[in-house]
């Protein structure tokens, strides 16, 4: 079990060292990401910061798994690599919505199918229990493409997706160290290292950008764990049998959840593509109230270690009950700063239409979705 630790300092290490190289070849090779409408960065920033997270990550989980586990890793690793090369396409040559879905579905096909991660009871949720065989692989299918999609739309602002993907990775770490799963332990562990060193480049300002390989790589491993987490977890002969674990499930992974189903349910009411960027994130609200990176990404993550804490305390409830109270709780957070957020209102300027953003003393004129303040 040593092997765990060891994994996730050799993670650290191989991304602290690794990203300044990737660094300097972005900035040889003009590989930006450059300031646009929807972007909250003003200067040309690498962007292949995954790169790096995703071989820290890779090379100690491959040194740190126990040979017992090569049969299941292997399947994981083939999903993973699908999610790498899409994403680090994604990252140099853009890659379209539907192509990027596709992929998805395929490995998230690998890790149900040869994998065995798969939501097979829904342990009284709503009064359902056992899942027929279909129902539970779409299910699962539509659970892990959600994760999977969730990190990469939070990651908005400097330090953000990589907090979060540090805080669940973390909790699910200890958790199956706990719980004599070492498989998982390495998984879970091997990120948080790799995600740790990243985080040294990436808090604002960020010299690096984690991009779609790395955002789709937290993404994709979260959602193994927390589907095998809530499998171990309602079990009441495992190590650490949990009350309601499939509601401390979400609550684990609730701000990049709640805030991914918030947004894409009101594209589809909006009657627009699921897949069409907008600013109506929870990173975007906050920015709009004065927050600055840091603030948003430590908000942020304080939030979702009190809906944790508020699950775990409401566990003997029921996951149906705990689910719910934080599905209320959450809308009302958010409602709060939506309403408390500063109004926007369309300029004509030059031939150009722009934002007024007006604050109840002063004004912050957005000129493609960028806040310049004005005393």
């Amino acid at each position: 079990m040593d092997n765990i630790f060891l994994s996730s300092g050799l993670a650290f290490l191989i991304t602290f060292f690794a990203i300044p190289v990737i660094i300097e070849v972005a900035k040889d090779k003009k590989l930006f990401d450059e300031p646009g409408e929807r972007k909250v960065h003003k200067a040309v920033i690498p962007t292949l910061g995954g790169l790096g997270i995703f071989g820290g990550f890779i090379i100690a989980t491959l040194i740190g798994v126990p040979p017992a586990a090569a049969t299941v890793l292997q399947y994981f690793m083939a999903a993973i690599m699908i999610i790498f090369f899409m994403g680090i396409k994604d990252d140099v040559l853009i890659l379209t919505a539907s192509k990027k879905f596709i992929g998805q579905l395929v490995a998230a096909g690998i890790v149900i199918k040869f994998g065995g991660i798969q939501i097979t009871d829904m342990y009284g949720i709503m009064g359902i229990h056992a899942l027929a065989p279909t129902a539970s692989f779409l299910l699962t299918l539509f659970t892990i493409v959600v994760i999977t999609n969730s990190f990469n739309l939070i990651d908005g602002v400097d330090g953000l997706a990589g907090s979060l993907g540090l805080l669940t990775s973390l909790i699910f770490g200890f958790y199956f160290y706990f719980s004599d799963q070492p498989l998982y332990a390495v998984l879970a562990l091997s990120l948080a290292g790799s995600l740790v060193a990243f985080l040294i480049y990436n808090f604002y300002p960020a010299k690096i950008f984690m991009g779609d390989t790395g955002s789709l790589l937290i993404g994709l491993v979260n959602s193994i764990l927390v589907i095998k987490f809530i499998t171990i977890a309602s079990n009441p002969s495992s190590a650490i049998p949990l009350e309601s674990a499939p509601a401390l499930g979400f609550a684990i992974l609730l701000v990049p959840l709640f805030d991914t189903l918030r947004v894409v349910s009101h594209r589809i009411i909006n009657r627009r593509s699921p897949f069409c960027p907008d600013r109506n994130h929870i990173h975007h609200f906050l920015l709009d109230l004065g927050l600055s990176h840091k603030m948003i990404a430590f908000t942020c993550v304080a939030a979702n270690i009190l809906f944790i804490a508020m699950a775990y305390s409401l566990r003997f409830a029921g996951s149906s009950i705990v689910m719910l109270t934080l599905g209320a709780v959450a809308i009302f957070i958010v409602g709060i700063v939506y309403h408390n957020k500063p109004k926007r209102k369309l300029l004509v300027t030059n031939g150009h239409l722009h934002e007024e953003t007006i604050i109840k003393s002063h004004k912050i004129l957005t000129l493609s979705e960028e806040t310049i303040e004005q005393n």
